[in-house]
């Protein structure tokens, strides 16, 4: 069972997911469980091999939760591998200018969109000789395409990525690397400071404006769900596998620390 995230993004509904970070199929079948919408596998920060990362979507999939591969870059064979594993869809990240952008969709998309690989005989192609003349039809309809805008010469060419003919047809959203920008700005780590919103906050109206999906931010509390809602935004992650795991014991051993202190 797949969920359909593409056409809820399409629909205009709120999505929410968590970054995984963590290389383990039953980490992700564990989050997948509890009903959220979507997984990223994240490639590019996560110890992950392409092996491993198959049996994390499967994992996905098996609790009807859409699973998203942020490839460690805007590189065809790594868009190509991580598609031909049957992923909902990439993430690419690292985009910088409308080149950037056209290449990434290039990568993600078939002939006549774009160049992608072409092999039925993968799991995305459900390995046999049934259906080849449709794969590529069913998987440029399927397939979600997120870019990954982190950077200020990002933020600066986004007027002219957004330019790209067709552009509905061939991306499903942008997603604000936040800490990335953060950074860009001078101001690392400080994703509540009034200059990283305030750009985030023009970035998201421009996406909406074009009928794209917005993403972004880490949502660490209900205010900053709320915010993000507010502004536009349509892909909401949530803290990562890892970091939601390292506070659950922090919290859980400081309670029993505390305990134990009283009860001397």
């Amino acid at each position: 069972m797949k969920t359909d995230l593409k056409s809820r993004l399409q629909s205009g509904e709120t999505v929410y997911g968590p970054w995984c970070v963590i290389p383990s199929a039953s980490v992700i079948n564990i989050v997948a469980s509890t009903g959220v919408d979507f997984v990223i596998i994240d490639m590019e920060h996560g110890p992950h091999d392409f092996e491993t990362v198959e049996n994390m979507i499967r994992a996905a999939e098996i609790e009807g939760c859409a699973s998203l591969v942020r490839v460690a870059a805007n590189e065809e064979t790594l868009i190509l591998k991580a598609l031909d594993l049957g992923t909902s869809g990439v993430i690419v990240p690292h985009i910088e200018t409308k080149e950037d952008a056209e290449r990434a969709i290039s990568y993600t998309k078939y002939y006549p969109i774009g160049t992608r690989g072409f092999s039925p005989f993968t799991r995305a192609g459900g390995y046999s000789l049934h259906g080849v003349r449709h794969h590529a039809e069913r998987q440029n309809e399927a397939t979600i395409l997120i870019l990954l805008i982190e950077g200020k010469r990002g933020m600066k060419n986004l007027d002219e990525i957004l330019t790209i003919e067709k552009l509905r047809d061939k991306v499903d959203g942008i997603y604000i690397g936040a800490y990335d920008l953060s950074q860009s700005l001078g101001l690392p780590g400080e994703v509540d400071h009034p200059s990283v919103k305030s750009a985030m906050h023009d970035m998201v109206k421009k996406i909406r404006g074009k009928g794209l999906s917005a993403g972004g931010y880490v949502a660490k509390d209900d205010d900053d769900i709320r915010w993000m809602k507010d502004m536009g935004m349509q892909i909401i992650t949530l803290l990562p596998d890892c970091t939601v795991l390292y506070h659950a014991f922090e919290s859980r051993y400081a309670h029993l620390r505390k305990g134990k202190e009283v009860n001397r």
